[in-house]
């Protein structure tokens, strides 16, 4: 069985993490590299980086924060927000990611992804997917969560995956930010459409939100922010909850 994959995810805005509802109303919640080493130390398995208003400011992801948080750590760092070609995608590479994530600029030239694969490989392209529960169906926002594009979640996820993505990021804005939980309908809809990974995003505010995930909504990877950022829980402790629920991850050592 696969280990279930935690990961952490550094929303950043002008070189500082920020976190708000919803995708609004953010609010500072430290530094991305000392966030990151501190995340690394504690055993999480995977890194984030989304610059959340570099698509709708029409900049590139900092290269300068990418390259501060990839010196602190040495698992696998995957960078967003802004990135529309691939010269944009080799900036982010060159600044230390070993995968890039596209939203907008996927659902704008859906060719993009293809692109992406074939230089660097389909396990070094996610495809972010913003959905909200609306009209009887899960649909897909672009422009940080701000667009409504009348595409279905599933059928996008289906498409993204047909050309070429490696993984699905797929965050719920209904759970954005609310520590309710996650979205377990929304992601286990998903993962049953696609065989690449789905990783489940928004709402996650304790252990047992992650054991429902993981479970109900059979996601591959969860990813979260607020609870790991004010220290409220660590990420060893998370896992040893997670591995006594039944659930495969991948210890630290000395844990």
């Amino acid at each position: 069985m696969l280990s279930k994959r935690i990961i952490a995810c550094l929303d950043v805005r002008n070189g500082h993490v920020v976190k708000g509802v919803h995708f609004e109303g953010l609010r500072e919640a430290g530094d991305p590299a000392a966030l990151a080493r501190r995340y690394n130390e504690e055993g999480i398995d995977e890194l984030v980086i989304l610059d959340v208003t570099a698509t709708l400011e029409k900049r590139r992801t900092m290269a300068a924060t990418v390259r501060a948080v990839a010196r602190e750590v040495f698992i696998p760092l995957a960078v967003g927000g802004g990135i529309a070609s691939l010269e944009d995608a080799d900036a982010a590479v060159e600044a230390g990611a070993d995968k890039v994530s596209i939203n907008t600029a996927a659902l704008m030239t859906p060719s993009l992804i293809g692109d992406l694969a074939a230089r660097y490989g389909s396990q070094a392209v996610v495809v972010a997917i913003d959905a909200q529960w609306r009209d009887g169906r899960f649909a897909v926002y672009a422009k940080s969560g701000t667009v409504d594009t009348g595409r279905d979640a599933v059928e996008w996820a289906r498409e993204a995956a047909t050309r070429g993505a490696g993984e699905i990021l797929l965050t719920s804005i209904d759970r954005d930010g609310t520590r309710q939980g996650f979205d377990c309908a929304l992601t286990a809809a998903v993962a049953d459409a696609v065989s690449i990974p789905v990783i489940a995003s928004g709402g996650a505010g304790s252990f047992d939100h992650f054991v429902a995930v993981f479970t109900e909504g059979r996601a591959d990877a969860a990813l979260a922010a607020s609870i790991f950022h004010y220290a409220e829980h660590a990420v060893r402790d998370l896992k040893q909850h997670l591995a006594m629920a039944g659930i495969s991850v991948r210890m630290v050592l000395g844990s």
